[in-house]
């Protein structure tokens, strides 16, 4: 699998890489340690060398735990990347604190459970409305400075924040959501981010299993998180199954499956460093390692831009 820069680091990673918020269990009916560590050890043959993790992916730790017995004295192996700012409070929220202190703290115990002294990449995952981003984003920097992490990130940031963060501290990677369905970064934080050399590796590039081609028309998400958005309820969730059927037929035609053709769409978009991609059992972070090593050809492409204008989802891309 081809490898690319992350910014301005010198670190280079694949464009499919594995997320590991699924293996922390939350939300993920099914998952147990012996599949999650298997899959992490599956992008070893797959050729991803890029794990995105988080100090709050799992009540105490989980994801991050996993990778370190999935990797042992490979772990040099593989970029890691974790992110700090977010735990879960007493009740089982979610709940946001990126404070110089907590982040610090943060910082320290991921990589305790991670098994290293450093990581390759750490996010601010996310602002605090109670913290100024450049406050934030010295921390990090400081940390950067003690060898803790060898570059810094943000997530979930608007171009005002990111400027506020940069200012601060360097900034080397972006990470929003995005795909075809919710292309809102193409109109700023793109841009913003493509012309200062900042990596964007974007999650949610499937939709939470929307945009993969094996949501039923009649599935009512009872019990499961993905009941409370929009593109899932009523028309809304029949407008988009729609989308996916055309998107099943270009698919076809070039013997891929849905989320293959989705993901290699996502990753030769401008300015897109690498796709975030969720699993829980090898064969899933399999079927998705082959989005990447070739390309949609130029008419699949505006077939695919023809659909999502039909949809009502067109490009919305600023000039760089």
């Amino acid at each position: 699998m081809e490898l690319r820069p992350l910014g301005n680091t010198g670190i280079f990673v694949s464009p499919i890489a594995l997320g590991c918020w699924p293996i922390a269990g939350l939300t993920s009916p099914g998952v147990n340690d012996a599949d999650s560590i298997a899959t992490i050890r599956a992008c070893f043959d797959l050729g991803i060398n890029h794990l995105d993790t988080a100090y709050s992916y799992g009540r105490d730790g989980e994801s991050e735990q996993l990778i370190r017995q999935a990797l042992g004295p490979r772990r040099r192996e593989m970029v890691i990347a974790t992110k700090g700012g977010l735990h879960w409070d007493d009740e089982g929220r979610q709940a946001r604190d990126a404070s110089p202190a907590t982040l610090r703290r943060q910082c320290e115990t991921s990589l305790r459970r991670l098994g290293t002294d450093y990581v390759d990449l750490l996010y601010l995952h996310a602002p605090d409305p109670k913290v100024p981003v450049g406050e934030s984003a010295a921390a990090l920097r400081r940390l950067m400075e003690e060898g803790k992490t060898r570059c810094v990130g943000a997530s979930n940031l608007t171009v005002a924040q990111l400027e506020e963060f940069a200012a601060a501290c360097p900034l080397a990677a972006f990470q929003p959501p995005y795909n075809m369905l919710q292309r809102q970064i193409e109109a700023d934080t793109l841009p913003w981010c493509r012309a200062r050399g900042v990596a964007v590796l974007v999650y949610w590039p499937l939709l939470k299993g929307l945009l993969a081609g094996r949501l039923g028309r009649d599935e009512t998400f009872a019990n499961d998180s993905r009941r409370k958005y929009p593109m899932f309820q009523g028309e809304e969730y029949q407008k988009n199954l729609d989308f996916v059927d055309v998107l099943r037929g270009i698919a076809a035609r070039s013997g891929r499956t849905v989320a293959q053709l989705v993901l290699n769409w996502t990753i030769h978009q401008p300015g897109i460093t690498a796709a975030l991609c969720g699993a829980k059992r090898p064969e899933q972070i399999r079927e998705t390692a082959q989005a990447a090593g070739w390309r949609l050809s130029e008419e699949q492409m505006a077939e695919i831009e023809a659909a999502l204008a039909q949809r009502g989802v067109p490009s919305v891309r600023a000039p760089v």
